[in-house]
């Protein structure tokens, strides 16, 4: 036996590389849109990355400072440190504005492929049994980065800033019962304090970060254990076994090592190229344009980023006269809009698998085409938030089409309500829902599989 051999047995002993050698043989489906997830994970290790060189010149803290910079038109001033900071980052640091543009598009992607990833999911029907905890796994990995983003770009402290965290700020103070205690535990008292800025920033760079990462990890364990879901075969695949076309015990794909690795690693690069293009060419939020925090002033345009345009949405469609108190315990606007219709979302969400349950376990994915209502019910879920978030923008068109935000409010929930309803029926009607003899989907077997009915046969 050879000296190499009797290091692996040594090693072989310890951790038990063979079962290793099982893993690096795990069979991933070769269907580009798996490739989802992926660039979710390497857009949060770029984050990661980006964030450390970030957190090496920012300043969490709202201390005048007498900025010496690049800008003149704040040339002397005595400004807060996070703003001043983040000026000397865009313009006086080597690769500064690069790496803050890179960070700012990873989140927008990390978000983007999030979303599209659980969109995938949910019109395959791949959350049914026994998937349930990982679409709940998911739906976390969705809220926590929407968190991080809107942690992250509160911390210039510009007028931008400082305006979105006093939106997030009232919201939370709105919560019934909790809403002191919450606020200030999250923005350190009233805001804006001194608080504000560091509480801000512990949450970003830590909680919500450490939070993603053990829900990542969370998410690829019950993947690993669970195995990918696969598209219904037409016929038995012939290799160096014969797979049933019915047998979902079995994954057939690529092997994790080399083939999978190889693919994973063109996805990383393609991944970082884009980030690339999009940080070299497309400028992001202009500080200097907005300036330091200044209470004595709102800027007139504010508006959140696309993945919160929504939840802005209903704070702008929600009536102040619709605040209540129930039980000596008040429900303002603010909360109505800000928190319980955004819950509601995210709740019915977290439901659906058990709403669209399976009894047997379903190892393959569904056609949307032959899910009439659960395609439905998904197109219309997609325009419901899109109506909500074109609600967002109510100052915008305003100014387009010559009204007033009051005015366009009623054709707003108009749109919210109804364009949901008219996308769904359509929907419906289109794969045929209404007729009497609706596509059928295949059976769950008890080996994970899905056998064709006689019909199909």
């Amino acid at each position: 036996m050879s000296r190499i051999d009797d290091i692996y047995d040594w090693f072989d002993s310890r951790f038990g590389l063979g079962a290793a050698q099982s893993f690096l043989g795990k069979a991933f489906p070769a269907e580009d849109s798996f490739l989802l997830g992926e660039v979710a994970l390497f857009c949060f290790g770029l984050l990661v990355a980006s964030g450390t060189f970030l957190g090496f010149f920012y300043e969490p803290s709202t201390t005048a400072t007498q900025y010496q910079g690049s800008v003149m038109q704040y040339q002397g001033e005595e400004m807060p440190a996070a703003f001043v900071s983040v000026l000397q980052i865009t313009y006086d640091v080597p690769f500064g504005m690069l790496i803050r543009r890179m960070h700012h598009w990873a989140a927008h992607l990390f978000i983007a492929s999030i979303a599209l990833h659980m969109l995938r999911v949910f019109f395959t029907g791949a959350y049914r049994n026994p998937r349930e905890p990982n679409w709940l796994v998911g739906l976390g990995l969705a809220g926590l980065s929407m968190g991080a983003a809107y942690t992250g770009y509160s911390l210039p402290f510009d007028e931008f800033a400082s305006t979105a965290v006093g939106i997030g700020y009232n919201v939370t103070l709105s919560i019934p019962i909790f809403g002191e205690w919450l606020s200030n535990v999250a923005f350190g008292g009233s805001f804006p304090s001194s608080s504000t800025i560091p509480r801000l920033y512990f949450f970003h760079v830590v909680l919500i970060p450490l939070a993603i990462a053990g829900l990542l990890a969370v998410h690829m364990a019950i993947l690993v254990r669970q195995k990918h879901t696969e598209a219904a075969r037409d016929e038995d695949v012939q290799g160096r076994e014969t797979v049933d076309a019915d047998d979902g015990t079995v994954i057939v794909g690529l092997p994790a090592v080399p083939n999978q690795a190889a693919v994973s690693a063109v996805v990383f690069f393609l991944t970082l190229a884009t980030l690339s293009l999009l940080s070299g060419f497309l400028p992001v939020h202009n500080i200097a344009e907005y300036g330091p925090n200044n209470p004595a002033s709102t800027p007139e345009l504010i508006m959140p980023d696309w993945f919160l345009m929504w939840g802005y949405g209903f704070l702008k469609l929600v009536p102040s006269w619709l605040s209540f108190d129930l039980l000596g315990i008040h429900f303002s606007a603010e909360f109505i809009g800000g928190l319980l219709l955004p819950g509601i979302v995210f709740g019915v969400v977290a439901l659906w698998p058990f709403i669209d349950s399976s009894s047997e376990q379903v190892h393959f994915t569904a056609d949307p085409t032959e899910r009439p209502w659960q395609t439905a019910v998904g197109m219309a879920g997609i325009t419901f938030i899109m109506a909500a978030s074109i609600a967002g923008m109510d100052v915008v068109l305003s100014d387009v089409v010559g009204m007033s935000t009051a005015a366009l409010r009623p054709y707003l929930i108009g749109l919210v309500v109804g364009a949901p309803v008219l996308i769904g029926f359509a929907t419906f009607a289109v794969l045929g829902g209404f007729g009497s003899d609706p596509p059928t989907e295949g059976t769950a077997t008890t080996d994970g599989g899905e056998r064709k009915t006689e019909d199909e046969e």
